[in-house]
């Protein structure tokens, strides 16, 4: 194993790398703080998720969590004052609370948590992982670009037209925004695990988790049955299962 000479001890390249790891997730959770993107709590259950994410997944988990936070967060930030005028902004401009955290990146948490525990299934985790992660970013950019550039919309139920902004209701600008944002990830995953079918597994988990996210929005959500993190929560495991379907297939 090649060790790295600080002039007092050798160091593991490895443990080196991991260590900037973690000082790099630190750092995103005090600037997110400072940024208010995140609140403190939210911050902080970021860094183990990323933590996780990135024990399980590597680098290329890594960038696929960062990635969908920097997406989400500049889709939330597009045309803020025209959904403020709407009243389709989210709360506190867009901050993100734990809850929030847990429900876009909590199964790509504990499936990273998984494949670092049991490092002989890490191929199928990490691609469920990717899933799960398509899924969140193709739904946050599908709500938060779909209420911008939308002309039509359409309740995901009765394909009838229905209000902007409600629970279950899509356009297809918004979808195709969804497609697109799952297309990156499935692009980065391919980047970091070679170009194969996983390329399209990945993008169809985000397509079919951003439709299912409508589905449950325009039904059990419409009905106060369950709040937007539970949606959202089942919706990334949704991605995550269709990846798994796929393989057993």
């Amino acid at each position: 194993m090649h060790r790295v000479y600080t002039g007092v001890y050798y160091i593991c390249p490895m443990f080196l790398a991991n260590y900037l790891v973690y000082l790099f997730l630190l750092a995103g959770v005090v600037l997110s703080i400072i940024a208010r993107k995140l609140t403190a709590s939210a911050a902080m259950l970021g860094g183990l998720t990323g933590f996780l994410v990135y024990t399980g997944g590597g680098y290329t988990g890594l960038a696929l969590l960062v990635l969908f936070f920097v997406l989400g967060s500049v889709a939330t930030s597009i045309g803020l004052k025209k959904k403020e005028q709407l009243g389709l902004a989210e709360a506190d401009k867009g901050r993100r609370t734990a809850g929030q955290v847990m429900a876009n990146g909590g199964v790509a948490a504990i499936l990273g948590g998984i494949a670092w525990y049991y490092p002989e299934h890490a191929p199928v985790l990490q691609l469920m992982m990717a899933g799960s992660l398509a899924s969140a970013t193709a739904d946050t950019l599908s709500s938060e670009l779909g209420t911008i550039l939308g002309r039509r919309f359409y309740n995901i139920i009765t394909l009838k037209k229905d209000s902007r902004g409600l629970n279950g209701v899509i356009s297809l600008e918004g979808t195709l925004a969804g497609v697109a944002g799952a297309m990156v990830i499935a692009a980065v995953y391919a980047v970091g695990h070679g170009w194969n079918m996983g390329f399209l597994w990945i993008v169809l988990a985000g397509i079919i988790g951003n439709l299912a996210d409508s589905f449950l929005g325009a039904t059990v959500e419409r009905r106060h049955l369950i709040g937007n993190n539970v949606v959202n929560f089942l919706t990334t495991a949704i991605g995550a299962a269709v990846c798994l379907l796929i393989l057993k297939a």
